[in-house]
């Protein structure tokens, strides 16, 4: 079983920055990666990693994800940031054919 916990959500103002850890209790994985959910939407894919590195067509040249080995850590570097970008963000995980979520943290762009 692995456990996945988020941090560093909050609310920021437009064109403001902000960055998400995702610390897993696992070792390795198969593809880890963030995901949102606005009010309203459906649960999207915002940037992974794994085999190759994906992203979102919304947030590429203002994301960047990237990972601790050492940390066990996953991170989501968001910058420029839209009230488009508001929603709760989600960690994801796979590993041996099972999939893995983080509670979610809140993402706020408003001024």
């Amino acid at each position: 079983q692995v456990q996945l916990v988020e941090s560093g959500g909050g609310l920021v103002q437009p064109g403001g920055s902000l960055t998400l850890s995702c610390a897993s209790s696992g070792r390795g994985f198969s593809t880890w990666g963030w995901y949102r959910q606005a009010p309203g939407k459906q649960r999207e894919l915002v940037a992974s990693i794994g085999a190759r590195t994906n992203y979102a067509d919304s947030v590429k040249g203002r994301f960047t994800i990237s990972g601790d080995s050492a940390k066990n850590t996953l991170y989501l570097q968001m910058n420029s940031l839209k009230p488009e970008d508001t929603a709760v963000y989600y960690c994801n995980l796979n590993l041996l054919g099972r999939t893995y979520w983080g509670q979610g943290t809140l993402v706020t762009v408003s001024s």
